[in-house]
């Protein structure tokens, strides 16, 4: 069983569908509890929140990179209109990755930058929900072909057009 699981961690395609809840999973949780510690008015609570924002953020990058490589393989396992959901969640994962690097970045702020400037607090965090908001949103909106590529009972749609190589760098 171990051993199972060792040999899937060389397959770029396996990690990809390990790690890619965190992302989603993680900034909601993580806006939830900065939701609370607002209400609380709680600085140590929004920093834990904050973390959990960040380093959920941050996961979107190896999903991002594992995905990418594990492309071609998953291509090859994939009917038609698998092929076209490929695409469109390669292509959406391309176009808002940036989301995610965002969030982080403005969620390292939001933790480190109150020191210096405490009245910085309330506002940073307003701005990390906000943008959390939209990284969840971005984050569903990426998943939702992601789980059309083998799974034809979600497929409950037509598959988008197959989008010209030329889009994209494989």
């Amino acid at each position: 069983m171990i051993e199972g699981f060792l040999r899937g961690l060389r397959q770029p395609e396996y990690v990809h569908v390990l790690i890619n809840p965190l992302p989603i999973y993680g900034v909601a949780i993580g806006w939830i509890g900065l939701v609370i510690a607002l209400l609380l008015k709680s600085r140590r609570a929004q920093i834990v929140t904050l973390v959990l924002v960040l380093i959920s953020a941050v996961s979107a990058w190896p999903v991002f990179e594992f995905g990418e490589q594990a492309y071609d393989r998953v291509l090859s396992m994939t009917d038609e209109d698998g092929h076209a959901w490929l695409d469109e969640h390669m292509h959406r994962a391309e176009k808002f990755i940036y989301i995610f690097y965002a969030l982080a970045a403005l969620s390292a702020a939001a933790i480190v930058i109150p020191f210096k400037w405490s009245k910085s607090s309330l506002p940073l965090a307003i701005s990390v929900l906000l943008l959390g908001a939209a990284a969840f949103g971005v984050a569903t909106h990426i998943a939702y072909a992601g789980g059309r590529i083998r799974h034809r009972e979600f497929r409950n749609e037509p598959a988008p057009p197959i989008r010209l190589e030329e889009e994209h760098e494989h």
